[in-house]
C-alpha cells in the first residue's frame, strides 16, 4: 500500500514539473519583456541562464532578475559591461519596482517605454545621450532616479509635477541646459538633488520651497542669489556665476521658508527665540501692514467691480439688438480702464488651435463673427463648475484682443470653428477658436465647462494645451497659445522665400513627436482618447520646430463631432473604414498619422485633383511603391534636394506601410511605431549625416561627400 502513494505521489510531481516545463512559472508578457532585453543586448554571454527564446525567467533564475509569483518585481544588471540597448517591451513589466542598468555600456536614447511602476530606476555611468523621456513624469511611485555619468542634453522638461514621491535626483555629469523646470516645486519629498557638471542656467529658485538635505549645483552656469532656506543644509555651489552682496528681502506677503526640522541649527536661529532684540519692523507689524493693504485693496475693487457691473448690463443691453458690433475707439479705451486683469496661469502652455486659411468676405471692414452673434440670444445658464487650471476670460476681454474678432485677425478655420489672432495689453499673443453653434449648441453650455475640464488636464510636450476658455452670453470659445511658425501644412505646401523646406531630420524629428502626442493620448491618457483629425494643419510648429498636435479631445468630447468629420471625408486623411462606416478607432487615427507621414516624405497633399488622375490620392498613388528603393527615391519631396540618408528613407517608408494598411487589425498601436522612429534616429546618426538647419533649406558643404547621403 505504502509502495502505491509513492508511486501517486511520484506521478503527481513529474505532472507538475511537466506542467511548468509546458507553461513556465513566469507571467509570459514579463518573459517576452526580458527576451526581447535579452536580444538588444546583443544576447550577451555573462547574463547566464537567460536566452532569447527562453519563457520562464522566474522559475529558470534569470541572473539579476527577482520574482514575486509569476510576475517580475527587481531586474539587477550593475557593472556587467552590457552595451546594445534595453529594449522596447520595458512597459509590459507592470509588476517592476526596481531597475539597475548602472555601470554598464549602454548607449542610445533612454527607452521611451520604462516600467511604469517603479520605484527605483538607476542608468548611471552609461553612454545614454538625447534627453530624459517624458514618459518618466507618469511614473508617480518613483523615489530614487540616478541618470549621472552619461551622455544627456537638452532642457530640462516640464515634467516632474506628479513626481511627489521622488526624493533623490541625480542627473550629474551630463551636459544638460537651460533653466530648471517650474515643476520641481512639486517634488515635496526631495531630499538629495545632485545637479554638478552640467550646462544649467539661470537661478534656482524654484528649490527653495523642497525639503532637501543635500543639493549639489557646482559647476553650472547658475546665477542669482543662493535662496534662504538652502543656507544651512549641506549645499555644494562653487563653479557658478552668484551675484555678490545681499539678496534683495522677499515682497511683502511672502510665507515663511520652511521649516527643516532635520537640520541641526543652533538654539539662536529658532523663530521663535522670544529674547530676540534686531531693530526693524516686527512681525506683528508686518502683518499690520499686510492687512490693511488687503483692506484698500478690497474697498478699491468693491467699487471697480460695481463700476464694471454696470457696465456689463448696458453690454448686455446692447446685445439683444446689436450684440458684439465692433466698438469705437473710446469705447474700447473705457472697456480696458475698468476690466480686472485675466487670471494668470503658473504652467506652461503650448500650442494653437487647427485652421485652414480661406478667402475673406467682400465687405473686409465687417466683423466675421457679427452675423454669428447676431442670430443669438442671451441664454440664461445655470451655475456651472469652473476648470481651475485654466483661465477664464470675458467676451470682453477676448473682443478687445481681437478687434471685435475683426477680418485682419482671422488666422484660418478649422473642422469646429474659426481661429483668431489676440493680442492683449501685457504683449502676451494667443490664439482663439470660436467654437461653431453646430458642434455646441447654446443650450449646453454646462457641457462646455465639462470638457474645457477634461482637455485642460491634457498634459504632454507635444499636444496643446489650453490657455483659457470663454462662456459667456451663449457662445464657447477656447485660448490657446499661439505660434509664429504656424502649421506643417503651411510649410510643406505653402512654402515661399520666408518659409524655407524642412530639412529631413526636422521630418523625422516632427512625424517623431507627433508620434509620441498620439501615444499619450491612445496608451497614457485613461481612457483612452481618439484624435479623429489627424493631419498636417493640426500639427503646430514653435521656433525649434518641434511639433505640438492641435484639437486634442476636441473631437471625442463635442457631441456632433463625428457627424461634422464626416463633411471631411474626401480629404485623404480618413481612413477607409471611417469613409465607409464613419466610426473612429484608435487605429483610425493611426492611419491618419501614415498619412501624415506620406506627406513629409513625398512633400504632396493628400488628395489632390490638379494632379493626374492615378497620382490624385497620395496613399494609393505612394503604397506600391513605398517598398521599391529606386521608385522611392523618385517619390520624395524635391525640395529635400536629396540631401537625405538612403536607409533612414527606407526605413521610414517601412514604418508608413505599416500605419496605412487597409486592414486597421494589422496596423500597430502608437508606441511601436514611437519605438520605431526611435530606432530609425538611432541608427541613422542624422546629425552627423545632413548638412543643414532647422529652419531653412539645406544648405550643401564647401565639398561635400556625396556617399554621406546615400547610406
Amino acid at each position: 500500500m505504502m509502495g502505491f502513494w509513492r508511486r501517486v505521489e511520484l506521478l503527481v510531481t513529474l505532472t507538475i514539473c511537466i506542467l511548468r516545463c509546458i507553461h513556465g512559472d513566469t507571467d509570459p508578457n514579463d518573459a517576452s519583456a526580458l527576451r526581447t532585453m535579452y536580444s538588444s543586448l546583443n544576447s550577451p554571454p555573462q547574463l547566464t541562464a537567460w536566452s532569447s527564446n527562453g519563457d520562464d525567467p522566474c522559475g529558470q533564475s534569470w541572473k539579476g532578475v527577482t520574482c514575486s509569483g509569476s510576475r517580475v518585481t527587481e531586474i539587477k544588471l550593475s557593472g556587467l559591461g552590457l552595451s546594445g540597448s534595453m529594449g522596447f517591451q520595458l512597459s509590459s513589466l507592470t509588476s517592476l519596482t526596481n531597475l539597475d542598468m548602472s555601470n554598464n555600456n549602454l548607449a542610445g536614447g533612454i527607452p521611451y517605454q520604462l516600467p511604469p511602476n517603479l520605484t527605483r530606476l538607476n542608468l548611471a555611468n552609461n553612454q545614454f545621450s538625447g534627453e530624459i523621456p517624458y514618459s518618466i513624469s507618469q511614473m508617480t511611485s518613483l523615489e530614487y532616479l540616478n541618470l549621472a555619468h552619461n551622455q544627456l542634453q537638452n532642457q530640462l522638461n516640464n515634467m516632474f509635477g506628479q513626481l511627489s514621491s521622488l526624493s533623490t535626483l541625480d542627473v550629474s555629469f551630463n551636459s544638460m541646459t537651460g533653466n530648471l523646470p517650474e515643476s520641481f516645486s512639486s517634488l515635496s519629498s526631495m531630499t538629495s538633488m545632485y545637479l554638478q557638471n552640467n550646462q544649467f542656467t539661470g537661478t534656482i529658485d524654484v528649490l527653495s520651497s523642497l525639503p532637501l538635505e543635500n543639493l549639489n549645483v557646482a559647476n553650472n552656469h547658475f546665477t542669482g542669489w543662493i535662496p534662504q532656506p538652502l543656507a544651512n543644509i549641506n549645499l555644494q555651489k562653487e563653479g557658478n556665476n552668484w551675484n555678490s552682496g545681499s539678496a534683495p528681502p522677499p515682497p511683502p506677503g511672502t510665507p515663511p521658508a520652511p521649516k527643516h526640522p532635520s537640520h541641526k541649527s543652533g538654539g539662536n536661529n529658532s523663530p521663535s527665540d522670544g529674547g530676540s532684540k534686531k531693530s526693524g519692523i516686527t512681525g506683528g507689524g508686518i502683518a499690520g501692514i499686510i492687512i490693511s493693504i488687503f483692506v484698500v485693496g478690497a474697498i478699491v475693487a468693491f467699487f471697480l467691480l460695481k463700476r464694471r457691473s454696470r457696465r456689463s448690463s448696458s453690454d448686455i443691453e446692447k446685445l439683444d439688438n446689436q450684440p458684439f458690433a465692433p466698438l469705437s475707439s473710446s469705447e474700447v479705451q473705457e472697456m480696458k480702464s475698468v476690466q480686472a486683469p485675466s487670471t494668470v496661469i503658473t504652467k506652461t502652455l503650448d500650442s494653437s488651435a487647427s485652421m485652414n486659411l480661406r478667402p475673406p468676405p467682400s465687405d473686409r471692414h465687417k466683423s466675421f463673427d457679427e452675423d454669428d452673434f447676431l442670430k443669438k440670444p442671451v441664454v440664461a445658464k445655470k451655475p456651472t463648475p469652473v476648470p481651475v487650471n485654466v483661465t477664464s476670460y470675458s467676451v470682453a476681454d477676448l473682443q478687445i484682443a481681437t478687434g471685435s474678432f475683426s477680418v485682419e485677425n482671422l488666422l484660418g478655420e478649422g473642422s469646429f470653428g474659426r481661429v483668431y489672432r489676440a493680442q492683449f495689453d501685457d504683449g502676451k499673443v494667443l490664439a482663439v477658436k470660436k467654437i461653431n453653434a453646430a458642434c455646441l449648441p447654446s443650450d449646453m453650455t454646462e457641457d462646455f465647462t465639462e470638457i474645457v475640464s477634461k482637455i485642460s488636464k491634457l498634459d504632454h510636450p507635444n499636444v496643446t494645451e489650453l490657455v483659457g476658455y470663454c462662456s459667456e452670453h451663449g457662445q464657447q470659445l477656447l485660448v490657446y497659445e499661439f505660434h509664429k511658425n504656424g502649421s506643417l501644412h503651411e510649410f510643406l505646401h505653402m512654402s515661399d522665400e520666408y518659409n524655407k523646406p524642412l530639412i529631413w531630420n526636422s521630418r523625422v524629428k516632427i512625424a517623431l513627436g507627433t508620434a509620441r502626442a498620439l501615444e499619450y493620448l491612445h496608451e497614457v491618457c485613461s481612457p483612452s482618447i481618439i484624435h479623429k483629425n489627424i493631419k498636417s494643419a493640426n500639427i503646430l510648429l514653435d521656433t525649434e520646430l518641434n511639433p505640438h498636435l492641435s484639437g486634442s479631445g476636441l473631437a471625442s468630447f463635442l457631441p456632433n463631432a463625428d457627424q461634422i468629420l464626416s463633411q471631411n471625408a474626401g480629404s485623404g486623411y480618413s481612413a477607409p473604414e471611417v469613409t465607409m462606416s464613419g466610426h473612429y478607432t484608435l487605429k483610425s487615427d493611426v492611419y491618419s498619422f501614415g498619412v501624415v507621414m506620406l506627406e513629409l516624405l513625398t512633400g504632396r497633399k493628400p488628395f489632390d485633383s490638379s494632379r493626374p488622375r492615378l497620382e490624385q490620392s497620395l496613399v494609393r498613388w505612394a503604397t506600391p511603391q513605398l517598398h521599391d528603393i529606386d521608385a522611392l527615391s523618385k517619390m520624395v519631396d524635391p525640395a529635400l534636394k536629396g540631401l537625405y540618408p538612403v536607409k533612414s528613407l527606407s526605413r521610414f517608408a517601412d514604418v508608413i506601410a505599416l500605419c496605412v494598411q487597409p486592414e486597421p487589425e494589422f496596423r500597430p498601436p502608437m508606441s511601436e511605431v514611437v519605438q520605431a522612429l526611435v530606432r530609425l534616429v538611432q541608427r541613422a546618426n542624422m546629425s552627423k549625416r545632413t548638412v543643414g538647419n532647422d529652419h531653412g533649406a539645406p544648405q550643401q558643404a564647401d565639398n561635400p561627400n556625396t556617399q554621406d547621403y546615400m547610406s
